[in-house]
């Protein structure tokens, strides 16, 4: 959870997606989320089943965002699912006692629902002010801390988290962060993961 790679292809030109996700786990990359939306279902698990086989080859986790099936077909680690997505319970019932499920939670009433239901680790946020999620507000500092206190899984913030206010987290009970243009978005993927999981564990742990 330390540094939660999360996927966008809004910013691949020079290096495709595929390059730009090793980049990040040469560089100590600790989970890595492919989230795609508006793209052919065929195309996004050819992608699923490569990014799969790269994560597993750097022993890492490989995360599907939202899909079940592409996750269940691509041999995915796990799956992440918002609130107006597949309920918790549903998913583990779908793909077993094994594989990752990761959902997301906004108030300490849905993140206790989410552990309940199976979930294995908890996205809260937005922690910071984003442009990836438009449908999603800001929460508190003193929110945060409460559904990280409140959780007996892993928590990992999401959000607007970039280099610049990390250690604004300092003390939250976050056990990492997801970020997507912080990674992504930088010309040297490498070098932002590598630059981010210091400070991951500086300010985290």
């Amino acid at each position: 959870m330390l540094v939660y790679a999360v996927t966008d292809r809004a910013w691949t030109g020079k290096m495709t997606l595929l390059e730009q996700v090793e980049a990040a786990l040469k560089n100590g990359a600790t989970c890595v989320q492919l989230r795609v939306r508006e793209f052919p279902e065929e195309a996004i698990l050819q992608e699923a089943i490569e990014m799969a086989k790269l994560c597993k080859s750097y022993n890492v986790p490989f995360i599907v965002n939202d899909n079940v099936d592409i996750a269940i077909k691509s041999g995915a680690d796990g799956v992440h699912v918002g609130q107006d997505d597949m309920a918790a319970m549903d998913v583990r019932a779908k793909v077993g006692p094994d594989m990752i499920i990761g959902v997301s939670a906004h108030t300490v009433e849905e993140a206790l629902d989410a552990v309940k239901n199976g979930a294995d680790y908890l996205g809260i946020g937005a922690v910071f002010n984003t442009t990836t999620k438009t449908d999603v507000s800001t929460m508190s500092s003193e929110l945060l801390k409460q559904i990280t206190e409140a959780s007996r899984v892993p928590t990992c913030g999401i959000g607007g988290i970039s280099k610049n206010n990390i250690s604004l987290l300092q003390g939250s009970g976050l056990d990492g962060v997801a970020v997507v243009s912080a990674i992504f978005a930088r010309e040297d993927p490498g070098a932002a993961t590598k630059e981010l999981k210091e400070l991951a564990i500086k300010y985290l742990r």
